[in-house]
């Protein structure tokens, strides 16, 4: 039997007008070096580039409360 992870990076999006800046994750099926800087999808559909200073969950306010959602599922 296999057992299977999920792992999630930070990413932050950015500020679209009435939209403020959020942390968001990403489900990484990669090694941590090849998305390091890259946008990458979130969970909750919002483009956000991959953090690999910050890890999920993100000890902040500012944090995308769909993605925290999906995360504890």
């Amino acid at each position: 039997m296999m057992l299977q992870t999920t792992l999630y990076a930070a990413a932050r999006s950015r500020a679209h007008g009435p939209t403020a800046a959020l942390w968001h994750a990403v489900e990484v099926h990669r090694p941590p070096a090849e998305v390091d800087g890259a946008c990458e999808l979130s969970l909750c559909g919002s483009l956000a580039r991959v953090s690999t200073e910050q890890a999920w969950p993100v000890a902040a306010r500012d944090v995308c409360p769909v993605c925290v959602l999906l995360t504890r599922c």
